[in-house]
């Protein structure tokens, strides 16, 4: 089944949760402060939303049993996630919205992490709760009764790429990196977080912030299809690899690719905090590729 359109807006987000046929979850977070999104949520979210912290439930473990380190936002179990999020009320047939504060960093994250469990059946609120409060709409403090229901992992509707294909296809036209950071991380001017700065040789820039627009809204599709396209053209689907610092915000621009009606890129989960943690992998610096 392929994914259902990507974005919802505040009015059709309350006609589904009044209707039961939606499950609204929360994974505001903030990356310097962990513990923040939850702090948020307890003081105000929409009214039947749950809660999802980014590292305990959206990620697994950094390293592997052998202490090789994946990144700082490796993807989870599939079949917990699953649990997880089906102990929350989301089955086989429900609708699963994700919001965070506005423009989708976090949100997008889950949308993605859905689709990887082959559920198609999932969305962004658009604008985030800052859209949903501009609405007029209400926020509660309570938290939610969970009705259970099963959710089982299916064929994922989206794809991964790892480290040692990249690192394969360097110097070469068979992969194609998209590069969702800040353009000051991908010069290197900066690195708040990562082990070096600058960014995988090869890799284009595209800024997650660039999809959205001053109100934390995803830009028109023709705008973004008018932007993203000339990223894509003359690569196949499976040649497109997208990558952020840890997985995250680069399912913000497969998100906006899927809003956009392009073929969706795989995700690079490592990311940048995988790539730039070895000294024995390249690094480029400055505003070329």
């Amino acid at each position: 089944m392929a994914p259902l359109q990507p974005l919802v807006d505040a009015s059709t987000l309350e006609r589904l949760l009044e209707s039961g046929n939606a499950v609204a979850v929360d994974v505001r977070h903030d990356l310097m402060k962990p513990d923040a999104g939850r702090a948020a949520y307890a003081s105000g979210h929409i009214p039947g939303a749950f809660f999802l912290h980014l590292d305990q439930d959206l990620s697994g473990p950094q390293r592997t049993p052998e202490g090789r380190f994946l990144g700082r936002h490796p993807l989870p179990d599939r079949a917990r996630l699953a649990h997880r999020l089906g102990a929350l009320g989301v089955g086989d047939d429900t609708l699963l919205v994700a919001y965070d504060e506005a423009d989708g960093m976090y949100a997008a994250r889950l949308w993605w992490l859905a689709l990887w469990l082959g559920h198609a059946k999932a969305a962004v609120l658009d604008g985030g709760l800052r859209a949903w409060q501009a609405a007029g709409l209400p926020v509660t403090h309570e938290t939610p009764h969970a009705v259970p229901r099963e959710l089982r992992p299916r064929d994922p509707l989206v794809a991964t790429a790892d480290v040692e294909e990249i690192e394969r296809a360097l110097g070469t036209s068979r992969l194609r990196v998209i590069d969702a950071r800040a353009p000051e991380r991908y010069r290197g001017d900066v690195e708040p977080l990562d082990a070096k700065a600058g960014h995988i040789p090869g890799a284009l820039n595209r800024p997650f912030k660039a999809n959205v627009a001053s109100d934390g809204r995803f830009k028109p599709r023709e705008a973004l299809k008018r932007e993203l396209e000339p990223l894509v053209q003359g690569m196949a689907r499976d040649a497109l690899v997208s990558q952020c610092g840890s997985g995250v915000t680069a399912c913000h621009n497969i998100l906006a690719m899927a809003a956009a009606g392009l073929a969706l890129p795989r995700l690079y989960p490592g990311s940048w905090s995988e790539w730039s943690s070895s000294p024995s992998r390249p690094v480029a610096t400055g505003d070329a590729p």
